[in-house]
């Protein structure tokens, strides 16, 4: 008889500021949708320094909740997270937006997709089909994935999105220096230099009124991008002449 495959260990990662609003119900979804799926595995929520009821809400909704004291922004939290699906042992990290602009159906198909393809790290992609993005944050997101690319030589649809996929291998050796928004693209970077296997897979774009009402929330604008290239070109030069 055939013995079944033991089912990967999943670890969602719920980078969260503020979001008492809507965590809830990203919390809520997010453990019914990976209880009805083929894999094992927690939701886990790093509460960012939050001024509000966020952590408390994400623990009342079935979360496993990690409290920063200081706000140490995204790149900070995201690395707290991961830290911990390493540190226990999962098998698959995924990191999802708090604010309900990623679908956990998305990220599961993400899963699906990097142990049928063997990736290390997997993007999910809002831009191999941008339907329901606005044409500036198009834009906006496409300039960085550029600039990713020109200093480092990275080529990414959508270097910015906060879906992604980590193997059991990027939980164990990625690592970055950032902790705001430009580690998005210094993920890439490490990545490469690591020698992870990196790609994209399309994901939907989902802007609420709730996530794009406040940008403290929801995340970058266009004007954000000029903070986020400065700080990928000073970071650039520095390892240069280390």
């Amino acid at each position: 008889m055939k013995r079944k495959a033991p089912k990967a260990n999943v670890c969602i990662v719920l980078p969260t500021w503020n979001e008492a609003q809507v965590i809830d119900d990203i919390v809520s979804g997010a453990i019914k949708a990976l209880g009805a799926s083929h894999y094992s595995g927690i939701v886990l929520v790093v509460n960012d320094g939050s001024k509000d009821s966020s952590g408390e809400i994400a623990r009342g909704a079935g979360a496993i909740v990690i409290d920063h004291i200081l706000n140490t922004g995204q790149g900070g939290a995201v690395a707290t997270g991961l830290s911990y699906a390493q540190q226990n042992n999962f098998d698959i990290g995924v990191t999802m937006d708090a604010d309900g602009q990623h679908d956990i159906q998305d990220a599961l198909r993400g899963v699906d997709e990097i142990i049928k393809r063997g990736d290390d790290l997997l993007i999910g992609s809002r831009l191999i089909d941008s339907k329901g993005m606005s044409k500036v944050k198009v834009l906006g997101n496409k300039g960085l994935s550029f600039i990713t690319y020109l200093l480092f030589g990275i080529n990414s649809t959508d270097s910015q999105s906060g879906l992604r996929i980590f193997s059991r291998k990027a939980l164990e050796q990625l690592r970055w220096k950032t902790s705001n928004y430009e580690f998005c693209s210094e993920m890439l970077w490490r990545a490469k230099q690591q020698g992870l296997k990196v790609s994209d897979y399309s994901i939907k774009a989902i802007y609420t009124d709730y996530s794009t009402s406040d940008l403290r929330v929801s995340g970058q604008n266009n004007w954000n991008a000029v903070n986020i290239i400065k700080s990928l070109v000073r970071r650039r030069i520095v390892e240069l002449f280390e």
